[in-house]
């Protein structure tokens, strides 16, 4: 009886050693703002993440994107979730974080799109018209399509007349007439051409007219203050464990955008030097805030 109390009691103190001993890891997601929002699409992750690395994963809500990086220089979280345009911010504003990893999404460029019976076929075709492109500070919706212009021949702030709005709003301004043409991802104009094909217009009705190069990768951070031991067991995790991480983050609706993905362990902060080009093209040479925050 006494040698078995004894065994039990171990096994208790071992487990309770164990939880002590669990590090706990802080983590952000700059696109969401609620501790609900955070656990329902990236609820399925924090638990593979937890599995994986034996790290105690605690969600921290941030109200917007500079206070998310407050929070990094600030030492309230350990990890960000975030994008390219908020990527080169964050790194001029806290220039001692790190990338732990990449979110590959295929097919993730900016287009910029006509009517096919307009009279346009490049980019700087449009100068002195009227466009309209994504919502401000959004990386395919709003920097992208600003670059294709610029990379077509045109200086966008100043030959262009453009409007800011979501994706389905530009597309009917489109086929109205009220802008000439429109910009935003690859993603949303497949979506939306498909829909109006079921009743509307046919996909032969529209014209791409500009597109960019593949996006840079969607990553998560790492702050200045979170130990090397703790970002290359994360780093590790993601290799060897990858498509058990997919099929956690597409469980989250919103995450859908990240159907096909890859992680890559093995960026350079050079990968992102077309974003900021994007930003001075934007009228934000110094990408040193958020746009529209």
């Amino acid at each position: 009886m006494l040698r078995s109390f004894l065994a039990t009691l171990a096994v208790t103190l071992g487990l309770v050693a164990t939880s002590a001993e669990a590090k706990t890891v802080r983590m952000a997601v700059t696109d969401l703002v609620g501790l609900e929002e955070l656990q329902r699409e990236f609820g399925e992750f924090k638990k593979v993440l937890t599995e994986t690395t034996g790290y105690e994963i605690e969600f921290l809500p941030v109200s917007n994107r500079t206070a998310a990086v407050e929070a990094l220089r600030f030492k309230k979280v350990d990890l960000v979730m975030t994008g390219p345009a908020e990527y080169v911010v964050i790194k001029k504003r806290a220039p001692k974080t790190r990338i732990v990893a990449g979110l590959s999404r295929p097919d993730y460029f900016a287009v910029v799109v006509t009517l096919a019976n307009a009279p346009y076929n490049l980019a700087k075709d449009l100068k002195g018209k009227k466009v309209g492109i994504g919502p401000v500070g959004s990386t395919s919706r709003h920097l992208g399509p600003i670059q294709v212009f610029a990379d077509g021949g045109l200086e966008p702030l100043k030959q262009l007349e453009i409007t800011h709005t979501k994706a389905p709003m530009l597309w009917e301004a489109l086929k109205r007439g009220d802008v000439q043409a429109i910009g935003f991802n690859n993603t949303d104009f497949l979506k939306l051409r498909a829909k109006e094909a079921e009743g509307g217009l046919q996909p032969g009705a529209f014209r791409v007219i500009g597109r960019g190069p593949d996006l840079p990768n969607d990553m998560l951070m790492a702050g200045e203050h979170v130990e090397a031991e703790v970002v290359e067991t994360i780093r590790k995790a993601f290799a060897e464990h990858g498509p058990r991480f997919i099929d956690a983050i597409l469980v989250g609706e919103e995450n859908k955008k990240y159907k096909g993905m890859q992680f890559l362990t093995k960026l350079d902060d050079k990968d992102y030097n077309y974003v900021r080009s994007m930003y001075r093209t934007a009228g934000f040479p110094e990408y040193s805030d958020f746009i529209g925050d």
